[in-house]
């Protein structure tokens, strides 16, 4: 896209999107990255994608560096089941730490690596994120996939998002989610 061209926001297929080589200003992944199997290969093609000059941006989690209050057992076990069925499924949960080395594989000489976090502590904000992994664990794949692998029971899974409500509920309750970030100049 060129100046006075409206922005735009496309979709595409991390493998081989569908655009010619060199034709967008940004290209932008965003918790894209932790869950395909080569994520080097994907930064490779937002490259190819990407106008010389332009600017391929991206952000990942990392669970292993989310941490909460109050301590919470159940919640150590839920990242580590979380970190088990990513990796079953050829992602990599600890995407954050990774990124600067991702870029690096797939190209990348100008890179500005820098992380940002996310932070769940107001009562809005627990309720959020509580009921949005108790849901996960109970109502989407994710659960079924912890109960296909053989990670755990359908009762673990229930308890499980208990915990997490149980967390929500907490005045106290805080939870911690470090991303890493990359811009890299095409």
């Amino acid at each position: 896209m060129r100046p006075g061209t409206p922005a735009a926001y496309l979709h595409g297929h991390h493998e081989r999107l569908g655009f010619d080589d060199a034709t967008f200003d940004v290209v932008h992944a965003h918790q894209v990255l932790q869950h395909l199997a080569d994520p080097i290969a994907a930064l490779a093609e937002m490259r190819r994608v990407c106008r010389p000059g332009g600017i391929v941006a991206a952000r990942d989690g990392d669970y292993g560096g989310m941490f909460w209050f109050p301590e919470a057992p159940g919640l150590a076990e839920w990242r580590e089941l979380y970190q088990q069925v990513a990796r079953a499924l050829d992602g990599e949960p600890d995407a954050g730490r990774r990124m600067l080395r991702w870029a690096r594989a797939a190209g990348f000489t100008e890179i500005e690596a820098s992380a940002s976090a996310w932070c769940f502590a107001t009562p809005g904000e627990r309720s959020w994120w509580g009921s949005l992994w108790a849901d996960r664990l109970t109502e989407s794949n994710f659960g079924e996939q912890v109960i296909g692998h053989g990670l755990a029971t359908r009762q673990d899974v229930e308890r499980l998002a208990q915990d997490w409500l149980r967390w929500a509920s907490s005045e106290d309750g805080w939870f911690l989610v470090p991303h890493g970030e990359i811009l890299c100049r095409a």
